[in-house]
């Protein structure tokens, strides 16, 4: 079998890949391996569960209650949540794990199944690899130690859990919201009660697409990986600007008045800045990751503010943002993370902070993002290479020399291998779009030379 989890928990299409007797199994496993690893030690266990709003989401939260039920933990269903509500309400609540059911940003048939520790925090590696080694053990025969009589897991609804995350929301705010009028698009998604109702409580005039889900429409030509809709939306109210999650509101993109995108670095710097003047910004420190644009990394040196770069994934910045206390980073897909108030990312949180800010300085967003300059950036995927050999390749080394001497200081190349599929993936930053296309072209053919 191979690995389950990926970089973000066990997804797969819903009732193919991801099945109820998997979602059951993985929830009775995961007690199982948090209990031996003395998490719930001296008390009766409780998790909190909740979903986005995918029609397989109903199935397999049944089979991931009756997992944990079943394994002596008692239940929280908090329903139809984004995933950071699951993670505050999980470290809020004092459980010990937190579920959330979602595939994120995916097309409707796939769903996924993440686990929370306890305080909100992500699963270690290592209790993963654990979680998969015992399910495997006990779906191929060895019997289950469970609990009978008063022992079995109790299962109740948390609808207070939808009320707890809005006011912790409203909390984070620095200041308020009023006098500003906003588009959201909630992609049918998790957050399409919860972000309507908190922009409005904090004050702003709110205009609302992709609010009404219906199981088969998440993420549907709209949302975060799809801005036509809020762009034509926001001119058309005369909006300020527009916020865009996706499927369950870990992200968040957004178009200014004139429906020009604003991705996650513009964001970032943005809240940067911000986070700077309110003495927030620990070691004047933002952490992003190394597909960050180059605008970016030069807008945060003229400014001084230092730029911490890791690997691709939200979770060796949140490792990286942990390990050395910053609090601020995130992804140009629009992940952030605000440490001191999230322990992954919060597309409704990030929206509010990136309108606190317009609302504060009476600035329209097209100007507080016009701090970085975006730099053309070229992305191709080149299929069907050796990609293990990108970093000994001295084909290739040559070929990068060339093209980072061309480029100079106004651009950048990074060729980096996909985690899951047997491609390379070439990106190529320069002064002009022009350029970026050219030597970006020029490095996928010597990609398929030197690998293919």
């Amino acid at each position: 079998m191979g690995r389950l989890f990926g970089t973000d928990g066990v997804r797969g299409r819903a009732n193919a890949d991801l099945t109820a007797e998997l979602a059951l199994g993985l929830s009775v496993a995961a007690a199982h391996v948090l209990g031996e690893a003395g998490s719930f030690e001296g008390h009766r266990p409780v998790a909190v569960v909740g979903r986005d709003t995918r029609a397989s989401g109903e199935f397999l939260e049944a089979a991931v209650v009756a997992g944990l039920a079943s394994a002596g933990v008692d239940v929280l269903r908090v329903g139809v949540l984004p995933t950071p509500a699951v993670a505050h309400l999980t470290g809020a609540l004092g459980a010990d794990l937190g579920v959330m059911l979602s595939a994120s940003h995916n097309a409707m048939p796939d769903n996924g199944v993440k686990f929370f520790a306890r305080g909100g925090q992500k699963l270690a590696d290592e209790l993963e690899d654990r979680i998969e080694r015992v399910y495997e053990e006990h779906r191929t025969g060895a019997p289950w130690d469970r609990p009978t009589g008063a022992g079995v897991g109790r299962v109740r609804e948390y609808a207070e859990g939808f009320d707890k995350y809005v006011e912790h929301l409203l909390g984070v705010l620095p200041n308020r919201l009023d006098g500003l009028k906003v588009v959201l698009d909630e992609a049918h998604g998790a957050a399409s009660r919860v972000s309507p109702m908190t922009f409005t409580r904090a004050g702003a005039e709110v205009v609302t697409i992709g609010t009404d889900p219906n199981g088969l429409n998440i993420n549907d030509g709209c949302g975060s990986t799809h801005l036509d809709l809020l762009k034509g939306a926001v001119v058309e109210h005369g909006a300020d600007f527009g916020i865009a999650h996706d499927g369950d509101a870990d992200r968040c993109l957004a178009v200014d008045h004139t429906g020009a995108e604003v991705d996650g670095d513009q964001i970032l710097a943005v809240l940067a800045l911000a986070m700077r003047e309110r003495g927030e910004l620990r070691s004047d420190t933002v952490v992003a990751t190394v597909m960050s644009n180059l605008g970016f990394k030069l807008a945060m040196e003229r400014e001084g503010i230092h730029l911490v770069q890791t690997a691709v994934g939200d979770r060796y910045v949140l490792e990286e943002m942990k390990e050395h206390g910053y609090a601020l980073g995130g992804e140009q897909s629009g992940h952030v993370i605000v440490v001191d108030h999230a322990t992954t990312g919060d597309g409704i949180l990030t929206g509010l902070l990136l309108a606190a800010q317009v609302a504060r300085t009476g600035r329209p967003l097209a100007d507080l993002v016009a701090v970085m300059e975006r730099l053309p950036q070229v992305l191709v995927n080149v299929r069907d290479v050796d990609k293990s050999r990108v970093a000994t390749s001295v084909e290739l080394a040559a070929a990068v020399a060339d093209a980072e001497r061309e480029l100079g200081s106004t651009g950048r190349v990074l060729l980096r291998p996909s985690g899951t599929e047997p491609l390379v993936r070439v990106m190529v930053e320069a002064a002009d779009s022009y350029q970026a296309r050219s030597v970006a072209a020029h490095l996928a053919d010597a990609v398929k030379s030197a690998l293919g």
